[in-house]
């Protein structure tokens, strides 16, 4: 067994969202909007899984906590999930924590059980990518889903490529196999701030808006609107202060308002193959050796 079993609680049509870190997360928007989750919902540990088993921990080091020299302690990397309840009383199970470096398989069937076992809905991932996209405009959502009907009731935004997938993905395909409907939002972040250290808030607040749209659910968004009206100010500040930059950003409107005025279909505006690999390889690099 590679979890733990806290508690059973009596959930109600549960949905499963699903934010593990490790993967492409461009602007920390999904590692953002689960904190926010973190801090607005009422929730508690139902299981915890096996650290040891699952994660490199040279890799995921331990945070060591010293106090006048003294090791006090040692803060470990986790994986849990938990339950809660949204504003209106529905259920909700939330699977956050550090991607696994091993046994992916047999993570994804544990995680798969205890959502059977809770009587899970829905399964919804989030994550976010690099793309060429202005800030200026609002944040696109794409979709992944495990069927075509999924795909395409979801009226997001779709693409036919080959890409190197998280263990999201392979839970999706797992929930679907069980019967239970599975898909993942994923925010399109400005690649020119996907390596920036500053969470990209308006990428956060449309996937949450969206989670709520799509799964019936009524959620908390925090200070995110007006964190993410502060990044607007300060990149349109750092933009206006670069002739190339500025020139960028024009350019890339251009081509965001050409597509919505060929009236772009849930099939694109994705970018290409090429481009998205390229985007997240230099992505990846900018992450450093542990992303």
């Amino acid at each position: 067994m590679i979890y733990d079993l806290h508690d059973q609680p009596a959930l109600t049509d549960p949905v499963l969202i699903v934010v593990l870190e490790g993967w492409i997360d461009a602007g920390y928007a999904a590692a953002t909007a689960a904190q926010v989750l973190l801090d607005g919902v009422d929730s508690y540990p139902v299981a915890t899984f096996d650290s040891d088993a699952l994660l490199d921990h040279r890799a995921r080091r331990p945070i060591m906590h010293l106090v006048d020299g003294v090791n006090t302690g040692l803060s470990w990397p986790s994986l849990e999930l938990r339950a809660g309840i949204d504003a209106e009383g529905n259920d909700l199970l939330l699977l956050l924590g550090s991607e696994p470096d091993h046994a992916w398989k047999a993570f994804s069937d544990a995680a798969l059980d205890l959502a059977q076992g809770f009587g899970t809905r829905l399964v919804v991932g989030l994550g976010a990518y690099p793309a060429t996209v202005p800030h200026t405009r609002p944040v696109a959502l794409s979709v992944t889903a495990a069927n075509e009907e999924l795909a395409a009731v979801s009226g997001l935004l779709r693409g036919t490529l080959d890409v190197p997938a998280g263990v999201q993905a392979v839970i999706e395909r797992r929930a679907d196999e069980a019967g239970i409907p599975a898909l993942g939002l994923w925010a399109q972040v400005p690649h020119y701030v996907s390596g920036d250290p500053t969470p990209y808030h308006a990428g956060s607040l449309a996937l949450l808006h969206q989670l709520e749209r799509t799964a019936g659910l009524s959620l908390p968004t925090g200070t995110l609107t007006s964190d993410a009206t502060d990044t607007r100010r300060r990149l349109d500040e750092a933009v206006a202060s670069n002739p190339e930059h500025l020139a960028m950003l024009h350019a890339l409107e251009a081509r965001h308002d050409e597509m919505i005025a060929e009236g772009a279909t849930a099939e694109g505006p994705l970018p290409s193959a090429d481009e998205l690999a390229a985007e997240v390889e230099q992505f990846l690099r900018d992450q450093g050796p542990d992303a």
